[in-house]
């Protein structure tokens, strides 16, 4: 389903609004960005524990918001074991997955359809985000960085 402008206008005017209270009322939320003028994304900096900051990178298009975070860059060693590692923890995501990205490193992924897009779907997003680099950050660091975590 395509939005019409009107709807995707409206859409966009609801996100702003959406992120600008979490920008003002949650404290793991640093900064919200958005893109260049007349394009629809946004950029949420969010501070962690085991994952000092992550971006999530809203991108809202006629039929779907994209969404991806930098999860870690491309691993030194241990190739093979990381991505069976990444493989079998998307068995485990609600609504992501991890994918590689340019320069071979690794990405946090989820596309929405715009017309399902709603505050509770981007908080949902933009939680497991969060909840995900927490949770599997350290992990894969230690495999991909096995030889810098031993010193």
């Amino acid at each position: 389903m395509i939005l019409r402008p009107d709807e995707l206008a409206a859409l966009e005017s609801d996100i702003d609004a959406w992120l600008e209270d979490q920008l003002q009322t949650n404290p793991t939320v640093l900064n919200v960005d958005r893109g260049e003028p007349g394009q629809r994304r946004w950029y949420v900096r969010m501070v962690g524990e085991e994952k000092a900051v992550s971006t999530v990178w809203f991108n809202l298009s006629q039929r779907l918001l994209h969404c991806e975070c930098h999860f870690m860059p491309a691993p030194e060693e241990n190739e093979g074991r990381l991505y069976e590692y990444l493989l079998r923890r998307n068995r485990e995501l609600a609504g992501l997955r991890f994918a590689i990205g340019v320069e071979e490193a690794v990405f946090l992924v989820s596309e929405l359809p715009a017309h399902a897009v709603t505050e509770a779907e981007i908080d949902r997003l933009l939680g497991s985000f969060y909840a995900y680099s927490e949770r599997w950050f350290r992990p894969c660091m230690r495999i991909g960085y096995e030889t810098r975590f031993k010193g």
